[in-house]
């Protein structure tokens, strides 16, 4: 039982750290440009649920921690719901009500009667609040530690591999794949690893000649490091083995916000990249993760960067400075998919917005009461399969386990 208990605690607590930090960031920036436009907020949640703490500001905003720790939300005047979805036959019943109530003047109060480009503004806030806490975490991270960095030379190449059929030799230096400039083996390896039966074309430097290569990686079973599997492309070439090529990459202030542009953008490329490859069929849909999922990563990462500490500080710094990169990962990816045009997300509104600029009249109301339902119920069952797979292919279910042993 004192196992499984500390088990439970080192899979909770790196899982709620960086889903916290993710969701405040993202509410933050709908809750910082609603002030900014002259909205009223009347909450500001952290989880959902009962309350098990919540305090008033002076503005009147009740700021409020619900005991569901799974996300967030923020709550403007006139809101019938977390999601800022009003049901369109009760705008305009809202609307009366102001103007008896309260006057014409404070309907510019109200987030549902502010002009378009400012509602725009709004929803757009939180998913650039995700990507804009990106690059301050991966910039901070290349400021206080660097970059590693190893070349990325061919040192080995597998017989009857990809590489082998490509025509790689072995002391080729890559300088491109895929379009993108490779600095180092780990910017390789992201790259190879997401088009397993995608052909890659590589440009190598061979004795100061460079030379055009395609190579197409081939699907591999491996161990993910959080007792599963996943499926990735590889083409079997090998990093060299001599640590003395290993180096670490300094940054000045620029140098590292530049770092943060250039690596947020990486992750959203290769996200934006998977994701078409999953539309088309190229790639298995097991492969998606839940909320489950992010606790195994959490519990991994935060494992990895304790690696070495030779003191509970150490432990806590370098469990802390590992789980940073993962929320800067993750933050990428939750700023992506909340611009996806689904009802109910911030594409969603500004897809409706978009249309409403376009043909001068919102979208009929049945249409969006539709389209929320449909929305909302394509987001559960999302959820539903990512956690389905998270528990297929994870340890998971031995972790549950241990409630009955």
């Amino acid at each position: 039982m004192l196992a499984f208990a500390h088990s439970a605690l080192t899979h909770v607590l790196p899982f709620l750290f960086v889903l916290t930090l993710v969701v405040v960031v993202h509410e933050m920036g709908h809750f910082l440009a609603a002030r900014a436009c002259g909205v009223a907020v009347e909450r500001f949640s952290i989880g959902f649920g009962r309350a098990l703490l919540s305090w008033r500001d002076r503005s009147g905003v009740e700021w409020r921690v619900g005991w569901i720790p799974l996300g967030g939300y923020v709550k403007f005047a006139g809101d019938e719901n977390a999601a800022s979805v009003p049901d369109p036959e009760d705008l305009e019943l809202l609307r009366q009500d102001i103007l008896t109530h309260e006057g014409p003047a404070a309907l510019k109060r109200y987030f549902h009667f502010k002009p378009l480009w400012q509602r725009a503004i709004v929803v757009a806030a939180g998913p650039v609040a995700n990507f804009v806490l990106s690059v301050v975490l991966f910039a901070s991270l290349a400021f206080a530690f660097g970059a590693i960095t190893l070349p990325a030379r061919v040192a080995g190449i597998s017989p009857h591999s990809a590489a082998e059929a490509a025509g790689f030799h072995e002391g080729d230096l890559i300088v491109r794949a895929a379009g993108q400039r490779i600095e180092s083996f780990f910017d390789l390896q992201q790259i190879i690893q997401v088009r397993a039966g995608a052909p890659i074309k590589f440009q190598v430097n061979r004795q100061g000649q460079l030379i055009d290569l395609v190579a197409t990686p081939r699907r591999q079973q491996r161990p993910d490091g959080m007792g599963g599997s996943e499926t990735v492309g590889v083409v079997g070439i090998a990093p060299t083995r001599d640590r003395s090529q290993i180096t670490i990459k300094h940054f000045g202030p620029v140098a590292a916000v530049r770092e943060g542009v250039v690596q947020t953008w990486r992750v959203l490329d290769t996200t934006v990249f998977y994701l078409g490859r999953l539309i088309r069929g190229q790639e298995s849909a097991d492969q998606l993760g839940g909320p489950l999922r992010i606790a195994e990563a959490s519990h991994a990462v935060a494992k990895m960067g304790a690696q070495g500490a030779h003191s509970s500080q150490d432990y806590i710094v370098g469990s802390i400075t590992a789980l940073l990169g993962l929320a800067a990962v993750i933050s990428v990816s939750i700023g992506f998919m909340n611009l996806l045009p689904v009802p109910v997300l911030d594409g969603g509104h500004l897809v409706f917005y978009a249309y409403e600029a376009i043909a001068r009249r919102p979208v009929a109301p049945a249409v969006q009461a539709v389209s929320y339902r449909v929305g909302l119920a394509l987001l559960l069952g999302l959820m539903l399969f990512a956690t389905t797979n998270d528990l297929q292919r994870s340890s998971v279910f031995h972790f549950l386990g241990g409630l009955f042993s």
